[in-house]
């Protein structure tokens, strides 16, 4: 069994954190921006939990930062969505676009 190479982490991470990057720059779909956004907090979490493995001196510390990054990510999915909810109600849509004032 061959360990996998911390290059191949790397570019995993790059490509997620690409295709968020691009999810939350060009889609108009308040739902699919945060989906993009959590994409880009997993590219981190794979960068932390493979520099911890395969650092100078490997540790524990990535995986529990990584901890950190996924309840930060929960936080902002919930409060992101409960605003997305309100949002919702007053406006009925999910347009970002139609979404450029807070008074109704």
């Amino acid at each position: 069994m061959s360990a996998v190479p911390v290059q191949a982490y790397l570019a995993l991470a790059l490509i997620l954190f690409c295709i968020g990057l691009y999810g939350a720059l060009t889609k108009r779909n308040t739902v699919i921006v945060l989906i993009s956004i959590e994409l880009m907090l997993n590219a981190v979490n794979i960068n932390l939990v493979a520099f911890s493995k395969y650092g100078i001196a490997p540790s524990i510390t990535g995986q529990i930062f990584a901890l950190f990054v996924i309840t930060v990510a929960a936080a902002e999915a919930a409060v992101g969505l409960a605003i997305l909810i309100a949002l919702y109600r007053n406006r009925q849509t999910v347009n970002i676009d139609e979404m450029d004032t807070m008074k109704h």
